[in-house]
This record gives structure tokens, sequence and C-alpha cells, in this order.
């Protein structure tokens, strides 16, 4: 990183000025540090969404919005989505670089070997009303991992940070199952450990005991896909409550409810499942052309969900990659769902729209995604659950991230007051 001087900043009614360094890190726009802007001038910034600002210094992940890139670690996510798996991803993330043979077959043995969820887990379960929401349920049971294993989360500790990041990339896909099963009541499935991360995921929420489960090695692989495009997108929304709940010394298990939490917003990861109630309220493909002059009509509230993103003002170059997959799933799967019909109707119908095509308002992840968990067969109400397990490995490889950062501070944001002014207090009796 790279450090230069800008022209002071004057505030011209008090004459107080403020000299800002030009941060500059290995790709990106630099940015200006304004650390000392309060002490110089007794002024703060004011940035609403904290769009212009950048709130840390990560070497994890890199977007440029304007040039549909995303990078890991540096690698491009077009060649770890063709040539990696989620699970090498995940040690990616968290250690920095790519595994050797054997540093990888030891992490994946350690993430096999702490697969199991606790067995009083299931009479916490049994506290939740029969049809909560899966969501809810995944965010109180992460966060009542810290009682677990509270012997081990010392936040200061680097061999309990990695414990803690092992225990919740292998947990968090059966504890998710478990949740849904117990939503529909079904048993609980215990992990099989002689099957790889996916597979194991999809018997333990597919898998009845009368029956053993088949599935098709497609399903597998796309929803691995799934996972690698997930695990990771720099400084959003739950991200950032990661980083802000970990800051202030919180142990990872109560960091990661916290970011499951912001998730479950529709506004971030509850966005796949907007894009199925669209479908829904489409209806069929007949009526594609109707909802596409209805999205264009700014007078009508009808939105088309999944469409464009908030950083990506090209193209979101995740949704090129699983765009293929999402055709080879419902080619191979052989699905006859009326819904697949018309997202796919209406994909081809905003893809040659002059509108949409002008405007960059093309297929996100979210779009496809959303399309693949229903080809698979999960349900609507878990598409955000599925998101997080996919975003464990980033949410942790940040929280260790910020652990291991010297002179982290506590995330304290500053606000413009717009209250009422100082006044005195009226007894009751003369208001």
């Amino acid at each position: 990183m790279s450090e230069s001087k800008i022209v002071k900043l004057v505030d011209e009614s008090t004459n107080r000025s403020s000299e800002l360094p030009l941060l500059s890190g290995t790709l990106g726009p630099a940015c200006i540090d304004i650390g000392t802007l309060y002490k110089d001038t007794g002024h703060f910034t004011y940035d609403p969404g904290y769009g212009s600002t950048a709130s840390t210094k990560s070497a994890i992940t890199y977007i440029d919005g304007d040039k549909g890139v995303l990078l890991y670690r540096g690698y491009p996510i077009e060649q770890l989505a063709e040539k990696s798996t989620f699970l090498e991803t995940s040690y990616l993330l968290l250690n920095g670089e790519l595994p050797t043979k054997d540093q990888f077959s030891k992490f994946e043995h350690d993430i096999t070997h702490h697969t199991m969820m606790h067995e009083s887990l299931k009479d916490f379960f049994k506290g939740f009303h029969h049809d909560a929401h899966p969501m809810a349920m995944l965010a109180a049971s992460v966060a009542s991992l810290s009682a677990f294993y509270h012997d081990d989360i010392d936040v200061d500790d680097a061999d309990d940070r990695k414990l803690a990041a092992i225990r919740l990339i292998a947990k968090m896909p059966t504890i998710a199952a478990a949740c849904y099963r117990y939503s529909i009541g079904w048993p609980f499935r215990y992990p099989r450990n002689n099957l790889e991360y996916v597979d194991r995921f999809l018997h333990m929420m597919f898998e009845v005991p009368s029956e053993p489960l088949e599935l098709s090695p497609v399903a597998a692989k796309a929803l691995d896909l799934l996972f690698i495009l997930h695990a990771d997108h720099e400084q959003n929304a739950s991200t950032s409550t990661v980083r802000l709940v970990g800051s202030t010394g919180a142990n990872p298990y109560a960091s990661i409810a916290a970011g499951i939490t912001a998730l479950w917003g529709p506004a971030h990861g509850g966005a796949n499942e907007a894009v199925l109630e669209m479908l829904q309220e489409i209806g069929s493909a007949d009526k594609v052309e109707t909802a596409v002059k209805r999205a264009k009509d700014k007078n009508d509230n009808f939105r088309l969900m999944g469409f464009g993103h908030r950083v990506y003002k090209n193209f979101d170059p995740r949704a090129k990659i699983i765009r293929e997959m999402t055709h080879k799933v419902l080619g191979e799967l052989g699905v006859n769902d009326p819904l697949l019909e018309v997202a796919m109707k209406l994909e081809e119908a905003a893809l040659k729209d002059d509108y949409f095509v002008e405007r960059k308002l093309y297929p996100n992840v979210d779009f496809y995604s959303g399309i693949i968990y229903k080809a698979l067969g999960i349900p609507t109400e878990m598409f955000t659950v599925m998101f997080a397990i996919a975003r464990t490995a980033g949410w942790i490889a940040h929280w260790i991230e910020q652990h291991e950062t010297p002179g982290a501070r506590i995330g304290r944001p500053r606000q413009i007051y717009t209250g009422a002014d100082v006044r005195d207090y009226v007894a009751a009796d003369k208001r």
C-alpha cells in the first residue's frame, strides 16, 4: 500500500485545515484517509450507506464493479469456478494461498471431523415453533455455539480462531439441514463423513431413513459452484456486520450469527427469494411480455427482481458463470416446472430488450441461484440459508483478518443529529 499527500481541506469559517493522505491499495481507486479530519477541523464526513467510504483495509476480496471483476485473494472468480471446489476456495479465503495437496488433505480432514452438532442442540430446536423460518433457527443455533464451545473462544488466540473457523464451516451445513428438517417434521440426519462436503449436505437435507438417496452428479456440482460464487463479496452489509460486531471483541459465533441476521434482509441475501416470488406473481410464460412492459412503466409498482446490481455497473461476473450451469441443470434434471419456464422466458426477453440492455440491467446471480435452488428441490424459505452456508467462509475469513490486523479499533460511526435543541424538563402538570 502506498501513501501520498493531497491538497489541504480548509474550513474558511474557522481557518482550520487538515492535510489528508491519499492511500492506494494493490488495485482499485485511492482512498482519502480522513482519520485526523475531526481533530484538525472539528468536522465529520457524511456518507449514508457508506457508498463512498472504505471501512477497512483487506487482502481477501477485490471487486471492480465497472469492469465486472471479482477476485478472491487475487484469483479471478472465473478460474476458481472452473477449476476449484468450495472447500478449496474456503481454504484460500482463510489462508491467502491455494493449498498444497497435503495442506488440503488436512483441511478437508479437519472439516469432515467437525461436522457433528452437539446432541443438546436437538433439544434447542424443540424450543422453536414448528413453522419457524429456517433463518431464524439458523441464527439462533449458530449464536448458541458459543455456549457449547466457551472454553475455546479466546479471540486473541490464533489456534482458537482457526478452530472456530473449522467448526463454523463444518457445522453450518449440519445445522442448516437440521433447520429444514425440523420445519417439515423430519428426523435429523447425522452427517455421512464418507461423502464430500456438498454431497454430505444434500444427504442431510433430503435422505430419509426408509430409503437411500440417489443424487444426480449435476446437482452436487451446481450447488458447489453456487457456494464458490457466494463465498465472499468484499464489504457487503453482512460482512460489515460481522466485522463491526467482531470489533467489540465478541466471539466468532456471535459475530457470524449477526452476519446471518443481516443476510436475512430482503435487500441482501433474501433477493433470490424475491426472484421466486416475482416469478410466482407473473404466473406463466405467456404473461412475461406483459410483465416486462409493466417493469418499464414508471407508474407501475411492479419490479423485475434479480436484475442489475448495486456494485456491478456492467455485468455480474458470477451471473455469467452460473447462467451456463442453470441451463445445464434444467436440461439434465429434466425438471418440469412452470415457474422455471417463466424464468427462462424472462431471461430471454430481458437480454434482448433495449430498455434493459441500455441500462445494463442484466440477470444477476440472485436470479439464477433461485432457479437452481428450485430445480434442486430446495424450498424458497431455505434459499437464504444456502447463501449463509457459503458466505460463512468469507465471514470467518474477514473476522480472522480483523483480529490479525494491528491497531484495529472498535467500530463507531458518527451522525448528523437532527433532533430537538437543548431544552428544559417541564413538570407533568405544566405540559
